[in-house]
């Protein structure tokens, strides 16, 4: 990428509001000695391979002990968002949750690519530094990218090593994803992308990464004992002074397209391609010499108990939702576990109230509970889930998926009990769909996020050659 690394500053939280001293142990920098680290992630690449057998692991509608997530195709074609909750992350109090929204011809299966090897990535370089536990954390963190960060050998606070640490974990991770997709025989993302944000939370602490668009938000309780939201990232667009300035620097160009002049895009130098409206994303080579990056913003904060949850969408939702009114709506879901589908739906009907002639936009949600509860009766709602649950209805007819896109009808009957022998056969057809969903390609869907009529599309046409570009 040459002179387009990133040198922004990244600013932490890392204090307590009470001032109370922040414990080696509550930071977790000692979390994999005290805490038992699952075997599953003994082999990164065979971890890979066997995720949907990883236990605590939920990446399509459903819930989990602490969370809740849902994903609902919208008007521009395949579903292009992915989601991903795991609890037991690296150890028994650790959760990484996530969420990524694919643009562009084969973004749906750079957000999945992304979903499913970013969180082995990181705990690949953490568990790099276990097993370097008795040296230098300089050592285990030392990097050839100039970061403005504490250098721990200088500043011998714990704190200061358990961001430093961190901060290089979420760096190297987004930069190894990154290569990988560069690298990848058979996903072409010249032209296509996705935005992530991922956090991790471990016992009161938050640790965040970041790029493009998606957003997160925290509600949490103010000193009047009322509900706020408190947005937890930055909207990385190329509206953005920093950004822009990058994006220029490297020859890019940024400029709002007549029709719709409040939304600011990355354009090549040389054509009017391809209308980028994010400044940092995964994938998306044909900008990456032009200003477009994949190094995340880093944040750390410290939870408290007035910190209640925290809801990760795509901008499918933030489009038409404020922060006030997602916090208004999952404070006054009927049960946790209904939260993130509520929140869709709210987000659906916004869409057809504010912009009836547009086509809305896919929308992913994540919620995450921060006292670690989810409501008893949730269990029995027929709304929400499980992340193994194949739908189908009495009728017969095509319902919607648990990535949000239309299957064929199943087995007619409900899966409460089943027999081993119907326990055989619908686990057979679970792994068929899913099968199918991961495979499918752009030449079996008609893609149609250029087309149409639609508010913001994260691109506007693809580069003139593009189709012609040698591969590497």
């Amino acid at each position: 990428m040459g002179g387009c690394v990133s040198t922004s500053n990244h600013s932490t939280c890392s204090s307590r509001s009470n001032g109370e001293r922040v414990s080696p142990e509550c930071l977790g920098i000692s979390m994999f000695s005290r805490k038992r680290i699952r075997k599953t992630f003994s082999d990164p690449v065979t971890t890979l391979q066997h995720l949907t057998s990883i236990p605590n692991r939920i990446c399509k509608n459903g819930k989990s002990r602490t969370s809740c997530i849902f994903t609902q195709q919208g008007r521009k074609g395949i579903n292009q968002d992915a989601m991903v909750v795991w609890e037991d992350f690296m150890a028994e109090d650790v959760t990484f949750c996530g969420v990524f929204d694919g643009h562009g011809p084969h973004g749906h299966l750079v957000a999945r690519k992304v979903r499913d090897a970013l969180p082995l990535k990181l705990v690949s370089f953490l568990q790099s530094f276990d097993s370097k536990h008795n040296g230098s954390t300089a050592n285990c963190c030392s990097g050839n990218q100039k970061l403005d960060v504490v250098d721990p050998d200088k500043d011998g606070g714990m704190e200061d090593k358990v961001d430093y640490l961190w901060r290089e974990a979420f760096l190297k991770s987004y930069k190894a994803m990154d290569k990988e997709l560069r690298s990848h025989p058979n996903l072409d993302c010249f032209c296509s992308g996705s935005t992530a944000i991922t956090l991790v939370k471990q016992d009161s602490n938050l640790f965040m990464g970041y790029i493009g668009d998606s957003r997160a938000i925290m509600a949490s309780k103010d000193s009047n004992d009322s509900m706020v939201a408190v947005q937890l990232t930055v909207d990385l667009k190329p509206d953005l002074p920093k950004e822009a300035e990058r994006i220029k620097r490297c020859k890019g160009r940024v400029f709002a397209l007549q029709d719709e002049p409040e939304v600011q895009r990355v354009w090549l130098p040389f054509d009017d391609a391809p209308g980028l409206a994010m400044a940092r994303a995964f994938g998306d080579f044909c900008l990456k010499e032009y200003g477009v990056i994949s190094v995340p913003e880093f944040s750390h904060r410290i939870l408290t108990d007035r910190d209640k949850f925290i809801v990760l969408a795509s901008d499918g939702v933030w489009d038409v939702l404020s922060n006030e009114e997602v916090v208004e709506i999952v404070s006054s879901a009927p049960t946790r576990a209904s939260a993130a589908r509520i929140l869709v739906d709210s987000a659906a009907r916004e869409w057809k109230t504010k912009y009836p002639t547009s086509k809305m936009d896919d929308c992913a949600v994540v919620c995450l509970f921060l006292d670690g509860k989810m409501d008893s009766e949730s269990d029995n709602e027929d709304q929400c889930f499980s992340s193994a649950t194949l739908q189908s209805n009495h009728s017969g007819n095509a319902v919607e998926s648990d990535d949000g896109q239309n299957s064929e009808p199943s087995l007619q009957r409900n899966f409460t009990v089943r027999s081993a022998e119907e326990n055989d056969t619908y686990k057979r057809i679970v792994a068929e769909v899913e099968a199918n969903q991961e495979a499918m390609s752009t030449e079996e869907q008609n893609w149609s996020g250029l087309e149409g009529v639609t508010r913001v599309n994260s691109l506007v046409q693809l580069p003139r050659f593009s189709e012609e570009r040698p591969r590497p």
